[in-house]
């Protein structure tokens, strides 16, 4: 039986040593290399075959999402897992769609969980953990009531903003923009809302999941 060919690149050592102690006795895997820095990847997967590319989403050298990226455009063959700490939706939604990976797992998952994913994304399939597809079903509602609502993702911003207290001088500071645009904002945030009120319209983005 062919062994599925395996790296790893994570920027904290602790997960990789993690990762290795965990699968080290799982037959069905060969460790091909791993690395705590990302630039490294593609020269390396020039001379050591991989068939699954286990990957953190958050790394200060190379976002996760740019190195799949490269990953799959320079080897279409080898099938990316990221792992993270975070689920959120935004994130995931993003390595789908502009890196193309075949599975998202977070970090808090136990040997099982990883052992099948592994497994089943090198077979041709693909694998989301449980509560990555939760969130990405929540995010989905989100953006859908966003769209209703016909707010855009400044306007969003601004409503945020608006529930923790901060006037329009704060807002423009926090977001590099002018008083007068926020004000702008503002007005059309209420038109859009139907509010008229700061209560009405931060009970309104409750309501709408728009703050969490």
């Amino acid at each position: 039986m062919n062994k599925i060919s395996l790296a790893f690149v994570d920027d904290h050592q602790i997960v990789i040593d993690g990762l290795q102690s965990l699968l080290r006795d799982e037959p069905r895997f060969h460790f091909a290399f791993a690395t705590n820095d990302p630039t490294e990847v593609l020269e390396r997967l020039a001379t050591e075959p991989v068939d699954v590319l286990l990957t953190d989403v958050m790394m200060p050298e190379m976002p996760g999402n740019v190195l799949a990226r490269e990953v799959r455009r320079q080897y279409p063959g080898i099938r990316i897992l990221a792992l993270s700490m975070s689920g959120e939706g935004a994130l995931v939604s993003e390595m789908i769609e502009e890196a193309n990976i075949s599975g998202y797992v977070l970090k808090n998952i136990g040997r099982e969980e990883l052992v099948l994913a592994i497994g089943k994304i090198a077979g041709g399939g693909h694998y989301f953990s449980e509560e990555v597809l939760r969130e990405l079903q929540r995010s989905d509602l989100r953006k859908r009531e966003n769209e209703e609502a016909h707010l855009t993702t400044r306007e969003v911003e601004i409503v945020r903003l608006i529930e923790k207290e901060m006037n329009n001088k704060q807002i423009a500071g926090a977001l590099f923009i002018s008083e007068r645009t926020v004000e702008t904002h503002r007005k059309n945030i209420f038109r859009k809302t139907g509010t008229n009120t700061v209560l009405g319209l931060i009970k309104y983005a409750y309501e709408h999941h728009l703050i969490r």
